[in-house]
């Protein structure tokens, strides 16, 4: 005895017809949700006539830094060197190449999950010398559900139009032949601010004097958009 095989149903036109027209929506949602993780960038900077004494310099101000961040544990989610350069300054007057002093700099990235020591760790940061804070950056994950919450609402919309161009013509959707992802934005909204300089020292006085008391930082509502595109066919409405 030979199997009947099952026969397969014939795909949708990719373009409308008579017996199955066509309807192409959009969908779109726009939210709004506190961040999630805030980031600040920090520069370190070291200036000496000795090129050893500059990278030394540098090195022990990085470390000092590291160390006070790593300080808050969990509060902080990453923590990133990025470049760091040694260049010379030659002197602007005399014959030949004579060096007159040595710049370095270091930058920091870290990324910040706790809001509640964000104040604290910005002020006790800008408190070092020759650091420069810039930031907070406000983001929200790429896997924050929030994503996903404005994706499935722009779904639903581009469905709940679909149907009411159905129901203007007094039929029904039938199948859906495509959904397209037009574009999920996002991204981070700024709202920065520098502290400290990478040319202020700081005075013996100011050394002695107790901790900066916390930044107040108020976290900016991030923008979640979503758009997709749709396309339904329908049952062929009686139109006479």
């Amino acid at each position: 005895m030979t199997d009947t095989p099952t026969p397969t149903p014939a795909p949708h036109p990719s373009h409308g017809t008579p017996t199955a027209p066509r309807v192409t929506v959009r969908g779109e949602a726009h939210l709004e949700a506190d961040p999630e993780i805030a980031r600040i960038t920090l520069t370190l900077t070291a200036h000496n006539t000795d090129r050893r004494t500059t990278l030394d310099d540098l090195t022990h101000r990085n470390t000092t830094t590291l160390d006070l961040i790593k300080g808050y544990g969990d509060a902080v989610e990453k923590l990133e060197t990025g470049t760091l350069t040694i260049r010379p300054e030659l002197a602007r007057h005399g014959r030949g190449e004579r060096i007159r002093a040595y710049h370095g700099s270091i930058q920091l990235t870290t990324t910040i999950s706790d809001f509640t020591v964000l104040g604290e760790l910005v002020a006790r940061l800008a408190d070092q010398e020759l650091t420069r804070i810039d930031g907070p950056w406000w983001a929200l994950r790429p896997t924050s559900p929030h994503h996903a919450t404005a994706r499935r609402q722009a779904v639903q919309e581009a469905l709940q139009r679909a149907r009411e161009y159905a129901e203007a013509l007094n039929t029904r959707i039938d199948a859906l032949l495509e959904l397209s992802d037009t574009g999920t934005v996002g991204g981070p909204t700024f709202a920065t601010a520098s502290y400290g300089g990478a040319g202020v020292m700081r005075s013996a006085r100011a050394e002695a004097a107790t901790e900066a008391a916390p930044v107040d930082l108020e976290p900016v509502r991030q923008n979640v958009d979503a758009q997709v595109e749709a396309a339904f066919t329908l049952i062929p409405p009686n139109l006479g």
